[in-house]
């Protein structure tokens, strides 16, 4: 868990201008001062959720030549994404690009044009990360996949945790503002308003391993842990 406090007093007193705080369209007047919590609490947990891109690339003298193979190719790694029981929703075409081809000719320091390149890459989210080292092995060598990317781990349903850090917010922000109030000669605090804010952070991408390499077991994952973000904004103020 972690944990960050930035924390602002206003000075306005009574005689001075009343504070005024929106939240669902309700004026709350404030006539002592008011003092504002941006608290954030984050709780951890094992994702259960992937997602990678794959794809492959092709090279060919023409453009319709290099689109055809490419598009044979890529339906060979849908195919197989498909049957290693990914399903339908999960699984998304994000780009096809065809581009010239050249190569550099040293001895006459100019690219020369060689034909076109194709690639086709493919999102995929994997439901059971148990099984996500055994899909990526499958996928480069058997499924005819040049290229991977990812994984980047998720959680499917959050709310458990978000409710937990938000709880956690509360608390810590309250005690804060209680402390400030105390110090001002003010016996307690109460909420103006309370603005949210949901993050979730994970570990960086895995790195791809190398193109068609041929392994006796499924690649090794490590999905670690996600932390699940809550900050709140909270207007208190201050109470006799």
């Amino acid at each position: 868990m972690m944990k960050h406090a930035g924390i602002s007093v206003a000075t306005a007193m009574l005689m001075a201008s009343s504070h005024v705080a929106h939240a669902a369209d309700v004026q709350i007047m404030a006539q002592n001062p008011v003092v504002e919590i941006s608290i954030s609490e984050r709780v951890d947990s094992r994702p259960d959720m992937a997602t990678f891109s794959t794809g492959v690339e092709t090279k060919a003298p023409t453009a319709t030549q290099a689109l055809r193979e490419n598009s044979s190719q890529a339906k060979k790694v849908i195919d197989k994404l498909r049957s290693l029981g990914i399903a339908e929703k999960d699984i998304q075409t994000t780009g096809i690009n065809l581009n010239a081809d050249y190569r550099y000719d040293r001895a006459n320091e100019t690219n020369r044009f060689v034909g076109y390149r194709v690639s086709n890459q493919v999102q995929a989210t994997v439901r059971n990360i148990d099984r996500l080292g055994t899909i990526l092995d499958a996928l480069v060598s058997a499924g005819g996949a040049t290229n991977l990317n990812g994984p980047y781990f998720s959680i499917h349903d959050e709310s458990s945790l978000k409710k937990m850090a938000r709880e956690r917010a509360l608390v810590n922000g309250r005690k804060q503002a209680e402390n400030y109030a105390k110090a001002s000669g003010y016996s307690g605090v109460r909420v103006l308003s309370i603005a949210e804010g949901i993050s979730s952070v994970s570990p960086g991408p895995m790195p791809a391993p190398p193109p068609m390499a041929m392994r006796d077991e499924s690649v090794p994952i490590a999905p670690g842990q996600v932390g699940t973000s809550v900050t709140l904004n909270i207007s208190y103020e201050m109470t006799r």
